[in-house]
């Protein structure tokens, strides 16, 4: 029988009590803290401490505190990534985001998920989808993308639009839900 976080890793419905996965949020935060707290004129600092949170930061990239996060491992930025402030990225599922990628305030990157029915969320049960955002996108600020979503390269999203499909290369997609509006040369 699979481990609860095998289950979790595969996507499957699982709950949330086993020592290794809390072992895991107790150390996404802990580290969140340090990050969060960290001095501004110690950039370095805060480096290094997203770095030891994160699964991986590309080269000349920038998350502006607070951000926070369940896993931390879960999560892959690309080069020369900008967060803005008050990101929220629930890394249960992996989240990969591409290069040059501008992420505005408040923004939440969503991949968990939890049953429909009560009895199962009665249970504690949940679930969770990946996140991929390709290179040179732009989500505004206050964008939700929920669980299990893609956007494909150079796409814009709307200040607060919520994304609850994937979006192709190449549109700006905005409203709740999200729909290309306009396609991009």
């Amino acid at each position: 029988m699979a481990s609860m976080k095998e289950r979790m890793l595969a996507g499957e419905l699982y709950i949330a009590d086993e020592p290794e996965i809390i072992a895991d949020l107790d150390r996404a935060a802990r580290l969140t803290e340090r990050f969060n707290t960290s001095p501004a004129d110690d950039p370095a600092g805060r480096l290094a401490a997203l770095r030891e949170l994160l699964g991986s930061v590309g080269e000349d990239t920038w998350v502006r505190p607070p951000f926070h996060c369940d896993y931390g491992w879960q999560t892959h930025l690309g080069p020369r990534t900008f967060v803005n402030f008050n990101a929220v990225f629930l890394d249960v599922a992996r989240i990969t985001i591409g290069a040059d990628v501008q992420i505005g305030p408040n923004v939440q990157l969503l991949t968990a998920t939890h049953p429909v029915e009560p009895e199962a969320r009665r249970g504690k049960w949940e679930a969770a989808k990946p996140i991929t955002i390709g290179d040179n996108v732009w989500l505004g600020g206050g964008a939700i993308v929920l669980a299990g979503v893609t956007i494909g390269e150079n796409t814009v999203v709307g200040a607060g639009a919520v994304v609850t499909r994937d979006l192709p290369a190449n549109v700006v997609a905005v409203g709740n839900p999200a729909r290309p509006v306009r396609t991009l040369a």
